[in-house]
């Protein structure tokens, strides 16, 4: 759920206060291009939902006449690559990258936390260098802590949007409403793109569900790290469809639990009720 003000207290794992100690210099990408290795279990499906692209894709892309997989067997994906320097690990560069913990885990077959400079990571939603886009540049985001590599964009009524930041609303929908009605789904959507096209608030994805207004995240899953789990492909679909301009919230710029005790957001007009979930102006 939203933050709630006034009585709201947030408290600062030593992982999160380390994201603060981030390097703002320009990111190191790794010259090489990306490669996965295929490891037990895999398959081309699966490998595709990790790199945000299809089975057809990858056999084109590696020459392959069958869908069958070898253990070890390395192909070639669509993303940047990321060269670790010294102070890294994977919690920061998820954040730095707006890529979820787990898809960065998946994409390079990490199971523990350790990390090796020089060591050569996948970034999955990022797109490969073109002339278009010097190396080592970075792109800010309003109130975002950290900054945005820009992915393959996908162009709605709304305007464009990177594979990135269309993931990060799904994440903080499924974080927000799993076991909601895929109405409620699209709804919390809405508020993200209502409060992008408000004036009142950033104008980015990154930049809504990462602000910091005096110390106070806006959303509860930045605080409790749910923003870094998988979305489900519910959850998914609910995002594109918001972005597409649906909005059961009519116009909402916040949403609650209906067992909320607040008075400050309950004093606020409420637009739809929608499920366990309150949406309000």
């Amino acid at each position: 759920m939203l933050n709630e003000k006034k009585i709201r207290t947030v408290i600062l794992t030593a992982a999160a206060a380390c994201c603060i100690t981030l390097s703002s210099a320009g990111a190191v990408y790794a010259d090489s291009p990306a490669v996965y290795t295929v490891v037990k279990g895999d398959s081309l499906f699966k490998i595709g939902q990790v790199f945000f692209t299809d089975t057809g894709t990858l056999m084109k892309k590696n020459n392959l006449t069958t869908s069958s997989l070898n253990i070890g067997q390395e192909l070639k994906v669509s993303c940047r690559t990321y060269t670790v320097k010294k102070g890294d690990s994977l919690y920061l560069l998820s954040q730095k990258f707006k890529i979820s913990l787990d898809q960065l885990r998946k994409a390079n077959n990490l199971y523990t936390d350790t990390l090796n400079i020089g060591q050569v990571l996948n970034l999955p939603g990022t797109e490969i260098e073109t002339a278009s886009n010097t190396p080592g540049t970075e792109s800010e985001t309003d109130g975002a802590p950290g900054t945005e590599i820009e992915g393959a964009e996908n162009t709605s009524d709304s305007g464009t949007y990177t594979q990135a930041e269309i993931d990060l609303l799904s994440r903080l929908i499924h974080a927000e409403a799993q076991g909601e009605s895929y109405e409620t789904k699209v709804a919390v959507g809405a508020v993200v793109v209502n409060r992008m096209e408000s004036g009142l608030f950033p104008t980015t994805i990154n930049g809504v569900i990462y602000q910091n207004i005096n110390g106070y995240y806006q959303f509860t899953p930045v605080v409790n790290g749910w923003i870094n789990k998988l979305a489900d492909d519910e959850a998914v679909k609910a995002a594109s469809e918001a972005l597409e301009g649906a909005d059961p919230s009519k116009g909402a710029l916040f949403y609650y639990d209906t067992g909320t005790t607040n008075q400050w957001i309950l004093s606020k007009p409420v637009t739809a009720k929608i499920g366990n979930m309150v949406f309000a102006l």
